[in-house]
């Protein structure tokens, strides 16, 4: 879906401003209460489980209580005494918007505090246009993502009015959103929201995308390479440890999660996979060097040669498994999504053959495509937004 003839606006006037939240104390509790799902959690289980008083915790959750963040679940028959109370989040008091910005396309979703989407919305997209096209293609598609849900709302609203029953906030969504991640080809600083050299697209380097595109919008915004948010959405959703996610779409890059969080590096670079050079003066690739790992494996797609490509990205693989000695390696993008089997097989072979030179206790690393499908980055770009507010490592 397109943002067709609909302006771009500001999306301004969040109610709650939880990337502000007053203490890391407060996370930690709204941590619990989202992990309990609607079954919720007593307000003795959150104390016994964060460590802090019981006094503390009545006050957290009166606060979230009050500020319409947390809501009670029912009771739950105690051992002694009278039953207790037990809370919950309530997922619609808070938003996030997650934008994946690819060479040739802009997926956007809109998501509640548990990370699920709400909408969706999708259209063409040239990266090289320039940064004002660029900025106002995203500010209208966001604005619209909005007012899709706000419309959306506002008519079940009426027809619980019409119909008896009660009536709803149709702007409870502008006011609640709490920011947008975006997500995109790297090399960037990740730290300023400032793009370096996207492959490419030298036209980039310099530009402060995170402050020019939160000027626009009125809300928060944060910035990440493309593969790093995809990483720290499979992180959040459960692939603990440490893992590699490589991405083959219209380039070629990986995001790096080890010890359950996302490795940037000191300068925020880490994760350039695509450009590691596995042959001396092989064929030239966008970054400007040559025998790139990323130039021979898109070559090899274009020809129609998965196997070679594969194996190529095999040979990646296998270095990241050598230097970091990782638990698993994950695979995504549009490329590796219209071929699986071939690209999972392909690199599990040249990850066997290694562990087999090596005489790797356990054998070879496991390779699997990783959850999420095509909107695993723009989910993952919300979670940027998201992590925070629940005490993660965005």
């Amino acid at each position: 879906m397109s943002a067709g003839g609909r302006g771009a606006r500001a999306v301004s006037g969040a109610g709650v401003n939880l990337l502000g939240l007053r203490s890391h104390n407060t996370a930690l509790v709204l941590d619990l209460l989202r992990g309990a799902g609607a079954g919720g959690i007593s307000r003795l289980e959150l104390a016994e489980r964060t460590g802090l008083t019981p006094q503390a915790v009545s006050k957290i959750t009166g606060r979230l209580r009050e500020e319409g963040l947390a809501a009670e679940a029912g009771r739950r028959a105690s051992t002694g005494g009278k039953p207790r109370t037990v809370l919950r989040l309530v997922p619609e008091a808070g938003h996030a918007i997650g934008v994946h910005l690819d060479r040739d396309e802009l997926r956007a979703v809109l998501v509640d505090l548990r990370g699920t989407v709400v909408a969706e919305r999708r259209t063409e997209l040239d990266l090289g246009a320039g940064a004002d096209a660029v900025l106002t293609s995203v500010a209208a598609e966001v604005a619209a993502l909005v007012t899709e849900v706000v419309t959306e709302a506002a008519e079940a609203a009426e027809a619980a009015v019409l119909t008896g029953g009660a009536p709803g906030g149709g702007d409870a969504v502008a006011r609640t959103l709490l920011g947008v991640g975006v997500a995109l080809p790297g090399p960037l600083d990740h730290a300023h929201g400032v793009l370096h050299r996207v492959t490419g697209y030298p036209e980039w380097d310099g530009f402060p995308l995170r402050d020019a595109l939160a000027a626009r919008l009125g809300v928060p915004v944060v910035v990440d390479k493309d593969t790093n948010a995809a990483a720290l959405g499979l992180a959040l959703g459960g692939a603990g440890g440490s893992f590699a996610y490589l991405h083959v779409g219209t380039g070629l890059g990986a995001g790096l999660v080890i010890g359950g969080g996302v490795h940037r590096g000191a300068r925020t670079g880490a994760g350039e996979f695509g450009h590691q050079v596995i042959q001396l003066d092989g064929p030239p690739c966008g970054c400007g060097d040559r025998g790139c790992l990323e130039a021979l494996c898109l070559t090899a797609v274009a020809r129609g040669d998965l196997a070679e490509a594969a194996r190529v990205l095999g040979a990646g693989a296998a270095n990241l498994v050598g230097l970091l000695d990782i638990d698993r390696v994950l695979l995504g993008g549009r490329t590796v999504a219209g071929a699986a089997g071939a690209f999972v097989s392909g690199v599990a072979t040249v990850l066997a053959a290694r562990a087999r030179r090596e005489g790797v206790a356990g054998g070879a690393v496991p390779v699997a495509v990783a959850p999420g499908g095509a909107r695993a980055i723009a989910e993952g770009a919300a979670q940027l937004v998201l992590a925070p507010v629940f005490g993660r490592a965005g």
